[in-house]
């Protein structure tokens, strides 16, 4: 089910340029899919990119900008988040058990998001889609299974990973007697 407690869906590119995306989520069809799922309102975070010229739209209203000093109320605040695949904005998202939608920017080279958000869409933690196929991936959410939550982190695991790389310092003390 697509709807989350809430009207507003959230879409951020973070710190990049991102303008395919951009106009994914302001195009007609995107704003006909997010009326018809209940969301009412559409804040977009540009980033380095250029502000999206809006259509007037009956049902969705649309809100631009390009940077704040933080993006955690627009977090909070929203049913769904539709992100870059940035591991800050996806790892932001999931663990506020926010709906996700990834859009993976295949300009990118080297694309280890890709990976990450491929990862997260097979463990079923969030659905990832490239700007080619945003449209019809807004257009299944609706009769997509309920997202997995994300586990929360653990920070046992850190702490026995640097223990185990940089040994345990207490097996130090003992052996420099």
């Amino acid at each position: 089910e697509i709807m989350a407690a809430g009207d507003l869906v959230f879409v951020t590119v973070g710190t990049t340029r991102f303008d395919e995306l951009i106009e994914a989520v302001v195009h007609p069809r995107a704003l006909d899919a997010f009326s018809r799922a209940g969301f009412r309102r559409l804040r977009v975070q540009y980033g380095r990119g250029v502000q999206p010229m809006v259509e007037a739209s009956g049902h969705v209203s649309v809100e631009a900008f390009a940077f704040k000093q933080s993006l955690d109320a627009d977090m909070e605040e929203a049913a769904l988040v539709i992100s870059h695949a940035g591991s800050g904005s996806i790892l932001e998202a999931l663990e506020r058990g926010k709906r996700l939608i990834v859009v993976v920017n295949e300009r990118l080279m080297d694309n280890h998001q890709a990976e990450l958000a491929d990862e997260l869409n097979e463990r079923e933690h969030l659905l990832a889609c490239r700007v080619h196929s945003f449209h019809d991936t807004l257009d299944l959410m609706s009769d997509s299974p309920p997202l997995k939550p994300f586990p929360a982190p653990s920070p046992q695991i850190f702490t026995r990973y640097i223990d185990a790389l940089m040994g345990d310092p207490s097996d130090a003390s003992k052996s420099s007697s």
